[in-house]
């Protein structure tokens, strides 16, 4: 009986091992491994020198695409995967954060937090999880985070984007090297609701007019991180 014990054992391990590989296949991918990847692809064909201010986050940076020369005075690397989460930044901070050994951190990520559903506090943890994360292999680097917008389409959120901002700058109090970026407030009108013409066509994603308000709002974080070093 032993024998015959340890034979259905044997067979159960090998069928195990037969379809686990099925298993792995079933499992469902990664949504940003292709960006990442790419990334990190463009990083070998041209490795980005350490000491640059790093943006990073959701499509607010990824479609940036005048970043460096709007920021003439300090040299920049855009990271941005649209859609992402504060905690996909976190999840992918080794490979796209640790790496380039920045001067500064810039993240932008929170709106689609509170569109999937996270809470004001579950937002504010996540961004504590990401200080956490990067501090991990970055202790010295400085973090500003940039708050979230008011976006027309999303006016649903707004209270809450309100509130994790809140909570967000009142966690940035208590921590050393970390800031928090308002461009919330004057992306408001005189009546408390989203200027709709920062914004293009979508309601979602900014027009000029909007990251002009963010130039203002950031060149002075990068000012004062360059003149730490100089």
């Amino acid at each position: 009986m032993k024998a015959v014990r340890w034979m259905w054992i044997l067979w159960a391990m090998v069928a195990l091992c037969a379809i686990a590989p099925v298993f792995a296949q079933l499992a469902p991918p990664d949504p940003w491994e292709a960006d990442i990847a790419r990334f990190e692809a463009r990083d070998r064909l041209d490795p980005p020198k350490p000491g640059a201010v790093l943006f990073i986050g959701s499509s607010s940076i990824r479609f940036w695409e005048s970043l460096a020369t709007d920021f003439p005075q300090s040299r920049t690397i855009r990271r941005g995967f649209g859609g992402s989460t504060i905690g996909d930044a976190t999840r992918f901070a080794g490979r796209i954060i640790v790496p380039y050994k920045p001067r500064l951190i810039v993240l932008y990520a929170g709106d689609n937090d509170l569109s999937e559903g996270r809470s004001p506090p579950q937002v504010r943890d996540d961004f504590a999880a990401f200080v956490a994360r990067v501090r991990r292999d970055l202790p010295r680097v400085p973090i500003a985070y940039i708050a979230i917008k008011p976006s027309p389409t999303r006016s649903n959120l707004l209270e809450s984007a309100r509130q994790a901002n809140d909570m967000i700058a009142d966690y940035a109090k208590t921590q050393p090297n970390l800031h928090m970026i308002d461009i919330f407030t004057p992306m408001l009108d005189a009546s408390g609701q989203p200027r709709g013409e920062l914004f293009g066509e979508d309601q979602l994603h900014m027009s000029r007019a909007g990251y002009d308000i963010w130039i203002t709002r950031i060149a002075p974080v990068l000012s004062r991180a360059t003149s730490k070093l100089q």
